[in-house]
C-alpha cells in the first residue's frame, strides 16, 4: 500500500471530501493523511474515511488539523448514502435554506416555517430526509423553537443533514443538537436519490 498525503487547507466544502475521494478512487492508498484547517472539513473527511473502512485519528498541529486513516486491505470508495426505510413508497426530501416561509411579513414567515417544520411528522413514512443549509441550520441548534420536533423525527428514522460550512459561517458548529454535520457532496447525492424534493430556499 502507498501512503498518501493531501493538503486541503484553505479549501471550501466539498473540496476536501472530493480530493479525499479522488485519492481513494485511485486505489492502493493506505495510510492516508488529509490536512484541513476548519472543523467542518475535519468532520466531513473523518466521516468519509470512516465509512470507507478506515480507522481514523485526528490531531491538531497549530492551525492545521491532521486527519489520518488506515485500514487492512483495499476497498472500493463509495459516497455515503444512507438507505431509506423499506416501508417508504416514495422518498421525500425537504430542503430548508431559510428561516421563514414566503414573503411580505418576516415575523409571520418565521412563524409559518416553525409551524411547517412542526407539522412534518404528519407526512409519515414518506418523509425520508431533511436537509438544512444557509440560515436554515439555525433550526438545528440548542435554542431552536423546533428542536424537540426535529429530534423526534430523527429518532423515528428521518435522516437529517446539516451543512457544516453553513454552521461554521454562522458560528454554530458547537451548538448543533440534531442531525448529521455534512457536506455539499452528500447533499447533492441526496437530491439525486430523492423521489420528490420540497424546497424552501
Amino acid at each position: 500500500m502507498t501512503p498518501k498525503r493531501i493538503d486541503c487547507r484553505g479549501l471550501a466544502c466539498p473540496a476536501p471530501v472530493l480530493k479525499t475521494k479522488e485519492a481513494l478512487d485511485q486505489g492502493g492508498t493506505d495510510p492516508i493523511t488529509v490536512l484541513v484547517d476548519n472543523e467542518a472539513a475535519k468532520e466531513n473527511v473523518r466521516r468519509f474515511l470512516s465509512r470507507n473502512g478506515y480507522q481514523v485519528t485526528v490531531q491538531a498541529d497549530g492551525e492545521t488539523i491532521v486527519v489520518e486513516g488506515s485500514r487492512d486491505g483495499a476497498q472500493a470508495c463509495e459516497i455515503f448514502v444512507p438507505e431509506p426505510n423499506e416501508a417508504e413508497d416514495a422518498r421525500v426530501l425537504v430542503l430548508v435554506g431559510t428561516q421563514r416561509m414566503g414573503s411580505g411579513d418576516d415575523t409571520l414567515g418565521e412563524k409559518l416555517m416553525e409551524n411547517f417544520l412542526g407539522t412534518l411528522q404528519e407526512m409519515g413514512p414518506a418523509l425520508w430526509r431533511l436537509v438544512f443549509l444557509n440560515a436554515g441550520v439555525t433550526f438545528t441548534v440548542d435554542d431552536s423553537p423546533v428542536l424537540n420536533v426535529l429530534q423526534d423525527l430523527e429518532k423515528a428514522g428521518v435522516h437529517i443533514l446539516v451543512c457544516g460550512t453553513c454552521l461554521s459561517h454562522f458560528g454554530l458548529l458547537e451548538r448543533k443538537k440534531v442531525g448529521e454535520t455534512t457536506n455539499m457532496l452528500d447533499i447533492v447525492t441526496s437530491l439525486q436519490l430523492a423521489d420528490r424534493v420540497i424546497s424552501f430556499t
